[in-house]
């Protein structure tokens, strides 16, 4: 994207002999366009928390959703769904909370309502990524697309051997992460905290209670 800004800006230079405000204000806009588009896709350097007991954020953004559920594609029983929303500035790549096993993956076709619609989950398009955490217990992750998000990139295979923050995808302009835990988790979080993926605990890794 920078090579075509610098193409176009050189071009200009060259071919237009007196610029006039309009140029000026052309040039403007496209810096900014790619100055967007470099935040979205920025992969910045991080100290990764590395913690075997804990779910890591798979994803930058603001908790919007902490709710009990019943995960009926890959969990299929009661649990905890906890949603973090990106917004344009967030750090968009989305990364495993856990070692683990990929045991499911779904790709569904949807709309593009906007990612804090509680339907979303459901109506927009979204990955599914089921993984079997070393303990035998399932999470689930979800990949939402909105209103901007229109291409969810997803690096999930199923029986892939996964580690606690490798890179799982990303979502180009995009939205939302829902996560999918047993209801004995204990959660680490609370609504309106902001999140760091690879950074922020969101729970603890705990054995149902016999």
């Amino acid at each position: 994207m920078f090579a075509v800004v610098m193409v176009i800006y050189l071009l200009m230079i060259f071919f237009v002999q007196h610029w006039t405000v309009f140029h000026y204000l052309f040039m403007t806009i496209l810096l900014g366009f790619w100055v967007m588009v470099a935040m979205f896709f920025r992969i910045p350097r991080r100290i990764f928390t590395e913690d075997s007991t804990r779910l890591i954020a798979p994803a930058d953004g603001v908790i919007v959703t902490i709710e009990e559920t019943m995960e009926k594609e890959y969990i299929k029983e009661e649990c905890i769904q906890i949603s973090i929303f990106m917004n344009g500035t967030d750090v968009h790549v989305n990364r495993y909370p856990c070692d683990g096993t990929v045991e499911y993956y779904k790709f569904h076709r949807g709309n593009y309502f906007v990612a804090s619609y509680p339907k979303s989950s459901v109506l927009n398009e979204r990955t599914s990524v089921g993984m079997r955490l070393p303990d035998g217990q399932k999470i689930m992750i979800r990949q939402i697309a909105g209103t901007m998000a229109r291409r969810i990139v997803c690096y999930a295979r199923e029986g892939e051997q996964v580690k606690q923050n490798q890179e799982m995808g990303f979502i180009k302009f995009g939205s939302r992460i829902d996560l999918f835990v047993p209801k004995h988790f204990t959660i680490d979080v609370d609504l309106q905290d902001v999140v760091r993926n690879a950074i922020s605990p969101i729970c603890t890794i705990t054995t149902p209670t016999e």
